[in-house]
Parts: structure tokens; C-alpha cells; sequence
């Protein structure tokens, strides 16, 4: 009865999800161009763009993998509040520049951005190729994380197998037709949901199991204040011991992913969505105010030390929704799973919708018969992108868990190729382009040789670090680029002053241009 009444809730709002994404359609004929498809024709307003950013950073990693890390390590999870909160201050900045940039010249996502900055089509299909083996793991590691919720709140009776499948069924079908806008649609149901059901578990799991905060942190801290102090449960001593997670490792993973987020290229198409620079800046003011519900699962995670102590492994992950099947009636537990669900949806669709659209707009464009079909093409990319990631999750589950450890490591390389050139007119493509085939191959050799940290600093560092001197290195002992282009055409700026007027009046003047050439 109970996985009836959880399963049938949970069905209900699968389908209001994928009737969101038709109703983002409507009054927009068949979707538009790869354009409204992509970035949602560059008409989001605040709200929108608000809980679509939102969405991308409360992924089921909230759920599942925050409330893990509180159960197994405590203290060292506050780095995930840490680096976006940072990262929304530097997106003040940034957001606007890259908005304008694209703007200006009609781009869609980083590979066109970095394409037209060092005038080489060919090398946006490069980063394409890049960024996609970084993303793809974030598509398996949702499919999987949605999988999980579903088969927990069912009380079992859905396999993992078949949950998967959902997973990939709903979002592939949703964004396909309806692209960023049904995801922002979309978005604004999960929030909702996020917000009423993790503000009733923050306040009801400490009153059901220990009557109340006050017994559930004095009980905290003495009997287990290890996890409330870096390096954390089974840190060791020093810069981190057995567990790395030590006060370097802290700041130098705030540092690194607090860069890396503003260029993630699911971050760039929030960037390029909105409406405005003006959206983008008090976008950045209000999105830190989403972080504090990141606290709950960390909080819920550490509750589940002394209701379900000995979870090791995978299961620590499900330290959360042991809580909640235990705690709530099956009813509750359907809407909580719906609102993890969701949270695996959102970000998933839009890691899909820019792997197609990188694929689209910068490989297969390259290709003649593909040129003028670049939105049907990314279509196809996202079912492939999302087939390959179901499939992989089928059959070889542990081979993109493990690519995920350099995700964020990986993608921090591409800072000097994008955010530095776009300021530093001297920066050439022989120094961009060594410095990032170096940054990755550091990144790899000590991720994958188990070297991460690197005496408690975090490996992407390291890496960005050596990829940042080659650069330099290449571009100041190299010739210049021959490129007769001037500065208002390859470097980004903030628009302040600027309204979308201009910004597009000035991308028809070069459109004409170039025609006339």
C-alpha cells in the first residue's frame, strides 16, 4: 500500500514535468531556431533565470550526496556552500561580460566563444569534444541518482534498472521539444517543492528523533565532534591525513570550483538565457540565499549518525531517505522523492541540451549537410548523449563514477582558453592551447594515480597552476597571432551603459559586413 500511494504521487508529477516542457512551447510556433531551443531565445527574465541557475546547483547530489558526505565526513561538505556562494560573487562580473560577448556576435555556448575568439572553427569542435567527456559523467551520475530515489521512496518495488530508465525517459523527452525554456518551466516546480519539503524535514526529523535541536546538538557535539571540525571523520592529522579533506584541500577547492563554475557551460547557458546584464547582476545577489537550504541535508546527514549508524559505502548516500522512509507517511515520502527526482531532472536536462548544442553549433556544423540543420542535429546529440549515459550506468557503472572525480578539475583548464583570452588581447592560440593540453594531462596523471590532493591541495589547482604558466611561457616567448580583427571584436567587456538594443544592432552592422565581404 505504502509504495502504491508513494509511486503513484511520484507518476503524477512526471507527467505535470513533461507537460510543463509542452506548455514552455506554446505561443512559439514549432520552438524556433537552435537560438530559443538552446538559450531560450535570450528572453528569460529574473525569475527564470533565477531558478533555472538554481536548479543547476541543487542537483540530487543535495540530496543523496550531501547528506553522504554530512554522515561520512561532516565539516569537510560546507566546501559545496563555500565555492558557489563565492562563484555567484564572481559571476557578478562575469555573467554580463559573456552575455554581452555572445550577444554581440550571436554565440550560443563556450565552444562558439572560443571558436570566434581565436578565429579557428575547428577548435570550438575540440572544446566540444572536451567538455563533453567532462559533462557526460554528470548525466550518468543523475540518471543513477534518480534511480536510487525512486527505488528507495517505492519502498523497493521499482528496480533500479526500470528507475533508471524513467529517469532518462522523462528528461530526454521534455528537453528535446522544449529545450532551456521547459527546463526553466520546470525549475520553478522544483523549487517549490524543495523548498516546502526540505523546510518541513529540517524541522521535523530533529523533533521526531531527538525532540527537538537542542538534544540533537548537544548530542552532536559530544559524541561526535570530530565530524564538526576539518579535516573531518577520518581525516587524520595535518594537512588532511586519511581523508584529504583538510583545511588546504578546503580552500583551494572553494578557489578552483568558485572559477570554474562561472564557465561551466551548463552555467554559460543560464548566462545567455536572460534578458539582460541587469537580470544576470541581481541574479548574483539572490542566488546565495538558495545555499541555506544545502544545510539541511548536511544537517539530516548527520541526524542519520544516530538513527542509522553503520552505513558504509554507496549506502551512505541514502542516509537521508532512510530518515524519511522511516519518519514520514507514504504520501510525504512520494512528494520528498519528487523533489529529489526533480532535482536529478533539471540539471540532467540542461548538461543534455548543452552537450547538443556544443555538438551542434560546433562539430557537426563543420560537416556541409549538417550546417543548416544545427538544431535538429543537437536533438539528436542529446538522445545519443543520454543513451550512451543510460547504457554506460547499465553496463559499466563505475567507469564514468570514476571520470567525475575530474569533472570540475578538468573543465577549471578551459579558464585560460576562455575567461583570460577574452581579456588578454596577447594571449595567443600556441600558448591557450598548450597551456590546456598540459593543464589536462596533470590533472589526469594525478587523479587517476590516486594524487589528489597534492599535499592537501586540490590536483585541478595544481594543474591549473602549470597549465597557467605554459600559457604565459608560449604567448610571451612566441610571435604575436596575425589577427587584423580589433579589440571590440575579440575581447569581452561589461555592457554597462550598453541595452540590448545596441548590442544587437551592433551584431546586424558585423552580419552585414561580413555578408558584403
Amino acid at each position: 500500500m505504502n509504495a502504491a500511494v508513494a509511486t503513484s504521487v511520484f507518476a503524477v508529477f512526471m507527467v505535470a514535468t513533461v507537460a510543463l516542457g509542452l506548455l514552455a512551447l506554446r505561443g512559439r510556433g514549432k520552438g524556433g531556431g537552435l537560438a530559443e531551443w538552446s538559450v531560450g531565445g535570450r528572453s528569460l527574465g529574473p525569475v527564470f533565470i533565477w531558478v533555472l541557475m538554481a536548479g543547476e546547483g541543487y542537483t540530487s547530489f543535495s540530496y543523496l550526496g550531501a547528506a553522504g558526505w554530512g554522515y561520512n565526513y561532516g565539516a569537510p561538505v560546507l566546501y559545496v556552500v563555500a565555492y558557489m556562494s563565492c562563484g555567484y560573487a564572481i559571476g557578478y562580473v562575469v555573467g554580463p561580460m559573456l552575455w554581452a560577448y555572445a550577444r554581440r556576435h550571436g554565440l550560443v555556448g563556450i565552444t562558439d566563444m572560443v571558436a570566434h575568439r581565436f578565429g579557428r572553427p575547428w577548435l570550438g569542435a575540440v572544446v566540444a569534444v572536451l567538455a563533453t567527456v567532462f559533462l557526460l559523467p554528470y548525466i550518468q551520475l543523475q540518471i543513477t541518482g534518480m534511480g536510487v530515489v525512486l527505488s528507495v521512496i517505492s519502498y523497493g518495488a521499482v528496480s533500479l534498472n526500470w528507475a533508471y530508465f524513467v529517469a532518462f525517459a522523462v528528461t530526454t523527452g521534455f528537453v528535446v521539444v522544449s529545450g532551456l525554456r521547459g527546463s526553466a518551466w520546470v525549475s520553478v516546480l522544483k523549487d517549490v517543492l524543495v523548498i516546502a519539503t526540505l523546510g518541513f524535514l529540517a524541522f521535523s526529523v530533529p523533533l521526531h528523533y531527538f525532540d527537538g535541536y537542542g538534544p540533537f546538538l548537544d548530542r552532536l557535539v559530544t559524541e561526535k565532534g570530530e565530524w564538526l571540525t576539518l579535516p573531518g571523520h577520518g581525516g587524520g592529522s595535518g594537512d588532511g591525513g586519511g581523508s584529504g579533506f583538510g583545511e588546504l584541500w578546503f580552500i583551494s577547492t572553494t578557489f578552483l570550483n568558485s572559477l570554474t563554475v562561472v564557465i561551466f557551460p551548463t552555467t554559460v547557458a543560464g548566462y545567455l538565457g536572460a534578458r539582460s546584464a541587469d537580470a544576470l547582476r541581481r541574479n548574483a545577489m539572490y542566488l546565495p540565499a538558495y545555499n541555506v537550504l544545502l544545510f539541511v541535508p548536511m544537517l539530516l546527514g548527520l541526524a542519520a549518525l544516530f538513527v542509522v549508524p553503520g552505513l558504509t559505502g554507496a549506502e551512505s548516500n541514502l542516509a537521508l531517505f532512510k530518515l524519511v522512509v522511516d519518519a514520514l507517511p507514504a504520501w510525504a515520502v512520494g512528494l520528498v522523492g519528487v523533489a529529489a527526482a526533480l532535482s536529478s531532472i533539471v540539471p540532467m536536462a540542461v548538461f543534455m541540451l548543452v552537450i547538443g548544442t556544443m555538438w551542434g553549433r560546433s562539430v557537426l556544423s563543420l560537416v556541409p549537410r549538417f550546417a543548416e540543420r544545427q538544431k535538429s542535429a543537437a536533438q539528436v546529440v542529446v538522445v545519443v548523449a543520454g543513451s550512451l549515459a543510460l547504457l554506460l550506468t547499465y553496463t559499466a557503472p563505475n567507469t564514468l563514477v570514476r571520470l567525475s572525480l575530474i569533472s570540475y578539475e578538468g573543465m577549471a583548464q578551459l579558464l585560460p582558453m576562455l575567461l583570460l583570452a577574452l581579456v588578454w588581447r596577447r594571449l595567443t592560440f600556441r600558448g591557450a592551447f598548450s597551456g590546456l593540453i598540459v593543464g589536462v594531462a596533470v590533472v589526469c596523471a594525478l587523479v587517476f594515480t590516486g594524487n589528489d590532493p597534492v599535499g592537501g591541495v586540490n590536483a585541478g589547482l595544481v594543474a591549473l597552476a602549470a597549465n597557467l604558466a605554459v600559457a604565459l611561457a608560449v604567448t610571451l616567448a612566441g610571435p604575436r597571432d596575425a589577427d587584423p580583427r580589433p579589440d571590440a571584436e575579440v575581447l569581452a567587456h561589461d555592457p554597462v551603459g550598453e541595452d540590448d538594443e545596441s548590442l544587437d544592432a551592433a551584431r546586424a552592422a558585423r552580419s552585414a559586413s561580413d555578408h558584403r565581404v
